[in-house]
């Protein structure tokens, strides 16, 4: 079997990074290849504001926020975000998006340029459709909820690792599913947007496996209410990409060293206990030891925190503080990474340390 089937991963994601106008500003993408986003998260990094979601199937238009568990947002005034360019994207003039000389960040998947492949409903499973992209793993779901259990198709072609999903019509938590949570994460799930820990309720994912067709939802308000819009994320690792896994903390400032097969480009972790979520990345810290952090369920900025290191390696990340937000000994905590680049190519060229 090759290294990996994806020598670019910037042709699938990217972060790009910038200093913030305050007035229209078209972003191009810099890495090897040029990346249309479907999926685009935004953030002021120097300024206590939301994070912002926005994806293709949804419009330019629409916004649902990260870190509150606020309704999907109208920006139909064009303040936020005004277009997916072919290599980039283009943000207006609202803090949150491009605050004057601020320094912003967005990180960027690409799913199916946008366009889907519709589901009607069916018995209990809901009317919407999905883009995928099976190539890197990652597929927009949107469906209209009917408050009763039932499937949706995914397009993947894989079973999911990861799954994010919420109501975007009321006020409802983003929903977590991860395939190392727990040793039956079906039953289980996460909140992104608190730093609450692992829980257990049948409601959400209805206590089943996702398979590589469908996934299936329970008659929760945050994930099946019936009549209501409702959005998911899916993923599932590709080798040498991205990889959604679990480490055990050792308590100690020497903390595990976690093979992905791949250098990370971004990197989000969060133990299973009450403590919060934590965002890196290869651009705002291209440098060992990396102390930048975000908190997807916060506003706050990304002031540097030795208290909670990490580095960055040719092969998978390594942990560099005892900090029980990161390594607190005995705690499983759960991960997602894409790569800058595969550890081996498809042709076999090994990548470099940072």
């Amino acid at each position: 079997m090759a290294y990996t089937t994806i020598d670019d991963p910037s042709a699938h994601f990217q972060t790009k990074i910038w200093t913030g106008t305050g007035s229209s500003n078209a972003l191009t993408n810099d890495g090897n290849s040029d990346l249309q986003p479907d999926l685009l998260w935004i953030k002021n990094h120097d300024e206590t504001e939301n994070h912002l979601l926005f994806d293709s199937t949804r419009g330019v238009t629409l916004k649902l926020y990260v870190d509150v568990s606020n309704p999907e947002n109208s920006s139909s005034s064009g303040n936020f975000l005004s277009a997916f360019g072919s290599d980039g994207f283009t943000v207006v003039s609202d803090t949150a998006a491009n605050g004057t000389d601020d320094g912003m960040v967005a990180y960027q998947w690409k799913a199916n340029g946008g366009t889907r492949t519709t589901n009607t409903e069916n018995g209990n499973n809901p009317a919407g459709g999905y883009q995928a992209n099976t190539t890197a793993g990652f597929s927009i779901v949107d469906y209209v909820g009917t408050g009763a259990a039932g499937t949706m198709a995914h397009g993947l072609g894989a079973v999911p690792h990861l799954m994010i999903a919420r109501n975007r019509e009321g006020y409802a938590n983003w929903l977590v599913y991860h395939h190392k949570n727990t040793s039956a994460p079906e039953t289980d799930y996460l909140l992104l947007d608190t730093n609450a820990a692992t829980a257990d309720d049948a409601t959400y994912w209805n206590d089943t496996a996702p398979t590589s067709s469908v996934f299936t939802i329970n008659d929760s308000d945050y994930v099946n209410k019936d009549a209501d819009e409702h959005i998911a994320y899916l993923w599932t690792e590709i080798q040498g990409y991205s990889k959604f896994g679990s480490y055990i903390g050792n308590g100690n400032a020497d903390g595990p060293f976690v093979y992905t097969g791949f250098k990370p480009a971004w990197f989000l972790m969060k133990p299973t206990i009450e403590e919060n979520w934590r965002m890196y990345d290869n651009k705002r810290d291209p440098y060992n030891v990396m102390q930048r952090q975000l908190y997807p369920a916060s506003t706050g900025v990304d002031a540097p925190d030795s208290a909670r290191s990490i580095d960055f390696l040719s092969n998978g990340f390594k942990i560099r503080a005892s900090h029980a937000g990161i390594n607190q000994d005995g705690i499983t905590n759960v991960y997602m990474a894409f790569a800058e680049a595969p550890f081996v190519t498809s042709g076999g060229v090994p990548c470099t340390a940072r």
